[in-house]
């Protein structure tokens, strides 16, 4: 039995029917796409394969954190409710989220002062920050209290190894990950990155491969070197509307790994925002990032 509320953010890349399942809260990040603005507080949704038609159309979406009166309205009602929260936030190595989490948590502690709100900052991304939140509710339905929860959190989020490739340069360019020569060249030349998120939840370049093929079997290879799964450990994937690349990848992951069970789902609107179409991005249990 659950002791406590969790409640987690849109950058976590897991389906709708993921938070409802298992009873989490869910605060959307948003992006103004075309002078509209989607997610955030303002309800209007694209759908995910819609909004990777537009990037490849030439679309240049710009994003948005949560804010704090984002968070407060979802963290309140919990307390008022006489419920603990446990807030599990995407990586303040690549947004504002989590710190606007902790303004939040700070204001309503003053206000609710026999409730205590606990903030993580996962220092993960997309479904890497979805495989995070998945051991952590699995962590807190063994009936743990919120400080132990908080503490396997803490621990955990340095053992989320992402990995992940891309089939178009130009999006890092625009994120500044890479030059425009280096954009440019690596276009003309099919050079593939391979990218991972560190220690500090920042998104690094730490390799490169000829070609799609070899750049997903390099995910793979780094799986390999750090992964320390046990029997029942989950692999996530998730892709920038790449099926075939996804079922390419679960081919390899199912020749290496038999028997573990594998989750995909798009990269969301936000992320992908900056990752572009054709993104793969490979998530496990390891000894490191």
């Amino acid at each position: 039995m659950r002791k406590f509320a969790i409640v987690t953010d849109s950058a976590s890349d897991l389906p709708a029917e993921y938070f409802e399942e298992h009873d989490i809260a869910c605060v959307d990040l948003g992006f103004n796409l075309d002078g509209v603005i989607y997610g955030g507080e303002s309800g209007n949704k694209m759908d995910v394969k819609v909004f990777y038609d537009k990037l490849r159309a030439g679309a240049m979406p710009t994003t948005f954190q949560v804010t704090p009166e984002q968070a407060r309205l979802t963290i309140e009602p919990l307390l008022k409710e006489g419920k603990d929260v446990l807030v599990l936030a995407f990586s303040s190595g690549l947004s504002g989220t989590a710190n606007s989490f902790k303004i939040a948590a700070r204001d309503l502690m003053e206000d609710y002062p026999y409730r205590h709100v606990e903030v993580v900052d996962s220092l993960c991304a997309s479904m890497g920050e979805g495989l995070f939140v998945d051991y952590v509710v699995k962590k807190a339905d063994e009936g743990v209290s919120l400080k132990e929860a908080r503490d396997y959190a803490e621990n955990l989020k340095q053992h989320i190894c992402h990995f992940f490739t891309v089939d178009n340069l130009f999006h890092l360019k625009r994120g500044g990950r890479v030059s425009a020569a280096t954009a440019v060249v690596g276009t003309m030349l099919n050079i593939k990155p391979v990218l991972h998120v560190d220690h500090e939840g920042h998104l690094i370049a730490i390799g490169k491969a000829m070609g799609r093929k070899k750049s997903i079997s390099a995910l793979v290879d780094h799986m390999k070197e750090l992964q320390t799964m046990g029997e029942h450990d989950p692999i996530f994937i998730s892709h920038g509307d790449c099926i075939e690349d996804v079922n390419y990848l679960i081919s390899l992951l199912k020749a290496n790994f038999p028997g573990h069970e594998i989750k995909y789902n798009y990269v969301g609107n936000v992320i992908g925002t900056h990752s572009g179409a054709g993104t793969l991005a490979l998530f496990f249990l390891g000894a490191h990032r």
